[in-house]
Formats: structure tokens, C-alpha cells, sequence
């Protein structure tokens, strides 16, 4: 039974995040429903994260088992045939080794947010970015955010709902810089505790704000309670933009 692997892009604003849940279009969902009016096998796919709501991804890597042993380029081209009425798109498909797995395989992720700094609002990018109506300070920001690259315990940037074993997680990444109109932030890490990455840029936002600073992100930090955490960056301007794989994650994500 061939195992493939299948690079992932998605718009997260029409789905209740990537998970199968009943009654609810998930991106889960409408993959495997046309996996079945492919192949007629029903299944379930394994994915490397489970994005929330409103999140999209231009680089989540999935894979699923089939009976059939068709070519990588026919399943890339018949999914992408019966995802055409969603904005779900098969970017590349590979065979992959009997032993890997989407998620537990995966040695790194890195995710992307865009925050869009103007005062007038986005017209083409409505839904995508996260719009702040006045200028960001992006070298406070990416000073303040070198505050979290490390090991630590992330329970301030935590969701109260997170089912996380430990708060402790290690930050391989991150970077604040302006690109046009728009800052962005990138972090890379093994693994995030659930909402990690919009608590972490909703509070280094108050930091280029203004109203926070970089002591003030420390201290939230070394606080560890969630109560000292900053507003939540909303889910639209998160990007699961790449899955590393081995030990050349960067590379081969």
C-alpha cells in the first residue's frame, strides 16, 4: 500500500481550522471527500499541524495511504480536479517511505503573520493580513522578539485550552522585518503550543504600538501566566508556511 506525501495551499477563512469535525467544512474535510470521488476510499489523513480557524498555509504537508499504486502527478492532478469549489490546492505530491508521518517526522515548522500597517484598510488583502492602522516601530519588534528565541516556558503564550503536555518549548526562530506596506514576523520551531505564534505577535504589536516594551515582553515571559499576555493576533495573517523534514529541515521544507 503506497504512501504519499502532498504539499498543501490553502485560504483558512471558509473552514473551522484543518481538522475533520462533523457538521463543519474543515480542510480535512474536503481533501478527503476528494480523495473518495478519486479513488473511492474512504480515509483519514494525517496532517504535520492542525490550523486553526481563519489560519491558511501555503507549505502544510500531509500524507495518506492508498490502495492503488498511481502515479504521484495523476493523485496531485485528480484532487486538485474535485477541490476546485474550495480554496484548497495539492501543490506537489511524492511517494514517501513506509515510515514517515506528516506530523511525528516533522522536525521542524515555520509560520509566517502578516500585519498590514496603514490606515486606510486592505481591499485585496481582506481576510489575509492582520491591519493595523498606524506604523509599526519593526526594529523595536524584532529586538523585543529576540526576548522569546530559546527554550522556555511558554505558558503565558499559551491558550488556556491548549492540550499540550508542557509548556516548555524551544524557539529556533524568529525575525520581525517591514516588506512594502506590510511587517512580518516569522517563527520556526519543532513544535507550538497551541495559539503560541498569534499571542507572541499580538504582543510584540503592542511593542512596535508603543504601549509595551521590550522589558514588558520579558517579564510577561517570565511571568508564566496567560494573564499577562498581550491581545491575541487574530487568526487571519497566520501562515503555516513550511514543514521541515530531517536535517536539512529549511531546506527540504
Amino acid at each position: 500500500m503506497p504512501r504519499y506525501r502532498l504539499q498543501l495551499e490553502y485560504d483558512g477563512g471558509p473552514f473551522s481550522g484543518f481538522q475533520a469535525q462533523d457538521g463543519l467544512a474543515t480542510v480535512q474535510g474536503v481533501i478527503e471527500e476528494a480523495i473518495f470521488r478519486f479513488c473511492g476510499e474512504r480515509l483519514r489523513l494525517h496532517a504535520a499541524g492542525r490550523t486553526d480557524a481563519g489560519v491558511h498555509a501555503t507549505g502544510q504537508v500531509i500524507h495518506v495511504d492508498l490502495t492503488k499504486d498511481w502515479s504521484p502527478d495523476v493523485v496531485r492532478d485528480a484532487l486538485n480536479a474535485h477541490l476546485v469549489p474550495h480554496p484548497v490546492v495539492v501543490l506537489a505530491c511524492a511517494v514517501a517511505e513506509a515510515e514517515f508521518h506528516a506530523r511525528f517526522s516533522a522536525v521542524s515548522r515555520r509560520y509566517l503573520y502578516r500585519v498590514l500597517d496603514r490606515k486606510p484598510p486592505p481591499a485585496l488583502t481582506r481576510g489575509r493580513v492582520f491591519w493595523v492602522k498606524s506604523a509599526l516601530d519593526v526594529d523595536a519588534m524584532q529586538q523585543a522578539a529576540q526576548v522569546f528565541r530559546g527554550t522556555h516556558d511558554f505558558t503565558t503564550f499559551r491558550d488556556l485550552g491548549c492540550q499540550a503536555k508542557s509548556p516548555i518549548k524551544t524557539l529556533d526562530h524568529i525575525a520581525v522585518w517591514r516588506a512594502g506596506e506590510e511587517v512580518h514576523f516569522e517563527l520556526e520551531s519543532r513544535s507550538f503550543l497551541h495559539r503560541q505564534v498569534r499571542s507572541m505577535v499580538g504582543t510584540l504589536v503592542e511593542v512596535g504600538a508603543g504601549r509595551w516594551t521590550g522589558a514588558d515582553v520579558a517579564r510577561a515571559l517570565a511571568a508564566r501566566d496567560r494573564r499577562a499576555c498581550g491581545p491575541v493576533a487574530p487568526a487571519c495573517g497566520l501562515y503555516l508556511v513550511g514543514v521541515g523534514y530531517g536535517p536539512n529541515a529549511r531546506e527540504t521544507s
